[in-house]
């Protein structure tokens, strides 16, 4: 299986730190067209190649962008969003160190359509020693004349997975605490200080020129009816080749963990970080895409040696930790998935637990305010679906243990 490699076409061709062989490689040539073209054309172009959102969340890029276009405000904004929180994601972190110029001219070229003057990278705490590598990019751009008038600022994360969340991400470069907020207003309406905004993550911005380029049909071909392009994974845990892989949408599971990262023995994998599906051996030739199996890209694979429960657990655990606490269904709900999966590991499990499990889930999952509480009881349930019978005899073993006195 080859890979095809659009977002990261000029990723080990081009030196991250050099502007100049970026321009040489057709750098910033689409921007010169998409100013040629007007903002109301290239909203157009990127509504016709059905571009969506690369973060997880899938929602049409165009659509969002002609909303923010066509929004009241005294200023309108453009964030990119560097933060990949997300457990076992890496991609974004790849792009910037090797390609930084292809962002800030998927950012320019966004500002420019949907009017915005302003634009912010928010980048992950953990991601500081990138801090550099965009200063750099965006000064180079500035002292080129490509900005034309555009202000990049780069803002710092303080570590908060929620702040993944578009709405918490925002309350964090206003510099208020990373929480979600109500919904609506929507930020294409009302986002970042009250204005229109647009937030893109990494990877959907560097798709921009591209389509730019070479045209919306052309990305549009690509992948399937539904889920247009390509998409990036990252792809770690018991591989032979952890990395970072680009497939056309609609490409099988099996063709990027077995034919690329090398997996051999396989119990489960989790598709999309800690909120993501986990799905089993004998399900991947399941396709990526949107309208199947997708998220954020991230994939984790555990072999026959690990057990299902301590990595649920472990996962139910970090989430617990990075809720923001604003809503109680994810708050009081992630807290109780970790006691109950906690006495489990240890041996001290209860013939109700399985149904206590499951009823909670979908109680959170209904309930909670944003996609953290909403996603976290995923990994729960998909366990539940596919090995029951690991939690089944955990429980017996625990009751067993306890009649005869050993708990």
């Amino acid at each position: 299986m080859a890979e095809k490699r659009i977002v990261l076409q000029n990723c080990g061709f081009i030196d991250p730190e050099d502007i100049s062989s970026y321009v040489e490689n057709d750098g910033f040539a689409a921007l010169a067209k998409a100013r040629k073209m007007g903002p109301e054309a290239v909203i157009a172009e990127i509504k016709a190649s059905k571009l969506k959102g690369r973060g997880g969340a899938g929602f049409p890029c165009g659509l969002k962008w002609e909303m923010a276009r066509r929004a009241s405000g005294d200023e309108k904004y453009l964030v990119c969003n560097a933060d990949e929180g997300e457990v076992g994601a890496f991609k974004d972190r790849y792009i910037i160190q090797n390609d930084p110029f292809s962002l800030v001219e998927g950012i320019v070229i966004a500002s420019f359509a949907i009017g915005a003057k302003k634009a912010y990278i928010y980048l992950r705490a953990e991601y500081h020693y990138l801090r550099d590598t965009l200063k750099a990019a965006v000064q180079q751009a500035a002292e080129r004349g490509i900005l034309q008038g555009l202000e990049i600022e780069l803002k710092e994360g303080a570590g908060a997975y929620v702040c993944g969340e578009e709405s918490a991400l925002m309350n964090s470069i206003e510099g208020r605490r990373g929480e979600v907020r109500f919904k609506p207003p929507f930020p294409p309406v009302s986002g970042l200080f009250g204005q229109p905004t647009v937030i893109n993550n990494v990877e959907t911005l560097v798709n921009i020129p591209r389509i730019i380029w070479r045209g919306a049909a052309w990305f549009a071909g690509i992948g399937t009816k539904d889920s247009a392009g390509t998409k990036v994974f990252s792809v770690s845990g018991d591989v032979e080749k952890p990395g970072v892989y680009e497939l056309p949408l609609g490409s099988k599971l099996n063709e990027v963990v077995r034919e690329l990262a090398g997996a051999n023995d396989i119990k489960l994998v989790q598709v999309g970080g800690a909120t993501g599906s986990i799905v089993t051996e004998s399900m991947l030739d399941t396709p990526l895409s949107y309208e199947t199996l997708l998220g954020s890209g991230a994939i984790i694979v555990l072999n026959s040696t690990r057990d299902v429960i301590d990595y649920v657990y472990r996962t139910i655990a970090f989430l617990n930790e990075e809720s923001c606490g604003k809503c109680t269904p994810c708050r009081e709900g992630t807290e109780v998935l970790a006691e109950v999966l906690g006495r489990l590991t240890s041996g001290d499990g209860f013939p109700d637990d399985i149904k206590t499990l499951a009823e909670l889930s979908q109680a959170m999952n209904i309930s909670s305010l944003c996609g953290l509480g909403q996603a976290a009881p995923v990994p729960v349930l998909d366990s539940l679906k596919y090995f029951k019978h690991d939690y089944e005899n955990r429980i017996k073993q625990s009751v067993f243990l306890r009649k005869v006195g050993f708990a």
